[in-house]
């Protein structure tokens, strides 16, 4: 808002799961500001359908753990040096990262070392209070704010001096739980009594590499146990190829989508679903799909977060509700028998599912702040330490 002008955010989103966040967290700040509004940063398909012009490609950041990390350290670390300078010469009102902290942090510590002023927010608290709790005074001192999605994490940060909010998690305004499934069956020509499971593997290539063998096995042994079924695979652009060679061998004659609307259509249709850890979970519940998830991560990587991790439970749902529902098979634990019979329970068992049901309803009120709407608040977060703290620098006008 330099010289009267609209706001002008440098948005940071470095994986998919935060591209949806970043599209979501752009269309609230569109309507908060009255359309009067100016992006830049690093996005997805998502964040550029709401107008923002990436300056790199997501598929070059979307990448998790120590051991994915270092053969891909040079290409990132010229990106976070892209980025900062990007920031320095466009003279934002604020940079809003999301999610990502491996990148964001970089590019946050890059600002502040070349003593940039400029407000920083990170959006979506990273998981210090798991693992690494020392990071928190970190982040305290290269953040000015923190938008958590979690409801018991504010805490944590405002004990280490980081101004932090929590208004929801935006999963409860998603449209997850406004799926057809009659919709979807239609549209793929499947009976009403077809059993439908929704294979979900994840958005960053190491991780969809690991888990889509395993999955695949893992569905070969549930049809022995749970009889015929068609398989519905969400996916996403940077890992679609793969997912698409490795589920033609898959049993059930998999469907791939790829439009939220799809997916959600899919959801309504799917009796269970076998997911990677992540985000999706909260999709997933709020959906009311009895779910089990997995994870595997390179052999070095999960040695070293054996030592560090210091909750039992990593998934979302078990998280917010202080106690394991959803069946989680992370590491030497990922097996195509174990998920094959976790699956099953969840697919055939009425308790089982009766059980995991009203769990679900119970995470998604307690990620619900009142009658906001996560987005919102949020955006209307970010342009009021705008309008408090707006840098003056010159800005230029190739983000006009």
């Amino acid at each position: 808002m330099t010289q009267g002008g609209p706001p002008f955010l440098f948005l940071i989103a470095g994986e998919p799961s935060g591209d949806w966040l970043g599209a979501m967290l752009i269309a609230a700040l569109r309507r908060e500001s009255s359309g009067e509004l100016r992006l830049a940063g690093v996005g997805g398909d998502r964040m550029k359908a709401e107008g923002l012009r990436s300056l790199v490609p997501l598929s070059d950041l979307a990448v998790m753990g120590l051991a994915e990390v270092l053969p891909r350290a040079p290409l990132i670390l010229r990106r976070v040096r892209e980025v900062v300078a990007a920031i320095l010469e466009q003279g934002p009102d604020a940079v809003v990262t999301i999610d990502s902290p491996g990148f964001s942090w970089r590019v946050a510590r890059g600002l502040r070392r070349r003593g940039s002023r400029t407000p920083l927010i990170h959006y979506v608290a990273p998981m210090v209070w798991a693992w690494r709790q020392g990071r928190v005074r970190r982040m305290a001192r290269l953040y000015d704010h923190l938008i958590a999605l979690l409801p018991f994490e504010p805490p944590y940060f405002e004990k280490a001096g980081l101004s932090c909010s929590y208004f929801g998690h935006p999963v409860v305004e998603s449209g997850a739980d406004q799926g057809e499934g009659a919709r979807f069956r239609a549209r793929y020509r499947l009976e009403t009594e077809e059993r439908v499971i929704a294979v979900l593997p994840g958005s960053r290539s190491g991780e969809v590499a690991r888990l889509l063998p395993v999955f695949g096995a893992a569905l070969t042994r549930l049809e022995r146990l749970l009889g015929p079924f068609r398989v519905v695979v969400p996916t996403v652009a940077t890992v679609e190829k793969a997912v698409a060679a490795a589920a033609s061998t898959w049993p059930g004659r998999p469907i791939l989508v790829h439009e939220s609307g799809d997916k959600y259509d899919a959801f309504a249709a799917s009796r269970a679903a076998l997911a990677a850890s992540g985000s999706v979970a909260l999709e997933l519940a709020m959906a009311r799909v009895p779910m089990v998830v997995a994870y595997r991560m390179n052999p070095l990587t999960e040695a070293a977060l054996r030592r560090i991790v210091k909750v039992r439970e990593i998934n979302l749902v078990n998280l917010v509700l202080g106690k394991r529902l959803v069946g989680e098979f992370i590491g030497r634990d990922c097996t195509p028998g174990l998920l094959a019979d976790a699956l099953f329970r969840v697919a055939a068992d009425e308790e089982v599912r009766a059980r995991h049901l009203c769990g679900y309803d119970e995470a998604i009120l307690r990620l619900k702040a009142g009658e906001g709407l996560p987005s919102r608040d949020a955006a209307r977060n970010i342009l009021e330490i705008v309008r408090r703290r707006g840098s003056m620098r010159p800005r230029s006008a190739a983000f006009s």
